[in-house]
C-alpha cells in the first residue's frame, strides 16, 4: 500500500521534480553503500529499498517521455 502512495506522489511531479529526486536518491545509496562498508550501517534492508525507489523514478521519467511522443 505504501508503494501505490508513492507511485502516486512520483506521478504528480513534473520532470525537473523528479530528476532532483533522482539525484538525491543516487546520493543516498552512495552514503548507504558507504556506511556499510565501513561497517557503519545498521539497516541493510533500506539499501535495496533505495534501489527500488531509483528504478520506480527512472520509470516514471521513461513513462511521462514516452507519453509525450
Amino acid at each position: 500500500m505504501k508503494v501505490n502512495k508513492y507511485l502516486e506522489e512520483l506521478r504528480e511531479k513534473t520532470a525537473d521534480e523528479l530528476q532532483a529526486d533522482l539525484v538525491s536518491a543516487k546520493k543516498e545509496l552512495f552514503n548507504l553503500r558507504f556506511q556499510n562498508a565501513t561497517n557503519q550501517l545498521d539497516n541493510t534492508a533500506r539499501i535495496k529499498e533505495v534501489r527500488k525507489n531509483i528504478a520506480r523514478i527512472q520509470t516514471i521519467i521513461t513513462e511521462n517521455k514516452l507519453a509525450v511522443k
